[in-house]
């Protein structure tokens, strides 16, 4: 499949539904070789998926927590195709509660899943594409880490740290033509905002200037623009997908 990202080897986090399934499917239909990532064999269906509409594509067993996971996904990746281009940190949870209730393994596998994994995940892939001299890594943040929202300290805490992440390893990267951003969504209809009554959902959409959720493939289009090398200029940034929700 011939497209802007011909030749290029992406690996996916979280790509087993949502916002990281149609992430990894945008990028294959652009031409990546994509490793889509996620627990178990739960990101079979998003490389069945790419397969049929023509891509190239594996899935890999990884928990992002787990730091010896994401090194033999990234070997393998390099086994494969011996190189790796593009990064997507976007494997994320949440076990919302209001601080007062919140319990300390809520917090800590929050930050875990949600932030720590996202350093793991980059410091992996670091050393070849500094070697490379070249290479892609964005970060799907989020509006909540931006704006804040009652009953998500830890959630809003993990996506904040993620943009401070993003801002420090662009410029430490940058001489080596390796370009860091995050993408921000904001209430974006998903399997899980899906399960939200449908009357909160209304109330959400009233509060979105454009008075509508987005979809993941607006995310997923954000996203593709910034492993393009049309982005070879644009490094540190985060780029809101939100609807006008905050600005």
């Amino acid at each position: 499949m011939q497209g802007a990202l011909s030749g290029r080897v992406a690996l996916v986090t979280g790509a087993s539904r949502g916002i990281g399934r149609a992430i990894a499917l945008s990028l294959a239909a652009r031409g990546a070789a994509v490793v889509a990532a996620a627990r178990g064999q739960n990101a079979q269906g998003t490389v069945d998926a790419i397969a049929a509409a023509g891509g190239r594509a594996v899935a890999a067993d990884v928990d992002v927590t787990d730091g010896a996971a994401v090194e033999r996904a990234v070997a393998g990746a390099l086994e494969a195709h011996g190189r790796l281009d593009i990064l997507v940190n976007n494997a994320g949870i949440t076990r919302d509660q209001l601080m007062l209730r919140m319990k300390r393994e809520d917090w800590d596998a929050v930050i875990a899943t949600n932030l720590t994994a996202a350093f793991t995940c980059a410091q992996a892939v670091l050393k070849t594409m500094v070697k490379q001299r070249s290479g892609r890594i964005i970060n799907i943040t989020s509006v909540v880490g931006q704006a804040g929202n009652p009953g998500q300290a830890n959630y809003a805490a993990s996506k904040a740290g993620l943009i401070g992440l993003t801002k420090a390893l662009a410029l430490e990267v940058a001489s080596r033509n390796i370009t860091v951003n995050a993408v921000a969504p904001g209430m974006i209809d998903t399997d899980m905002t899906r399960a939200i009554a449908s009357q909160a959902h209304e109330t959400w959409a009233e509060r979105i200037p454009l008075k509508r959720l987005g979809t993941a493939d607006e995310v997923a289009a954000a996203v593709a623009f910034l492993a393009s090398d049309e982005a070879s200029y644009i490094t540190g940034q985060v780029l809101a997908v939100n609807g006008g929700m905050y600005t």
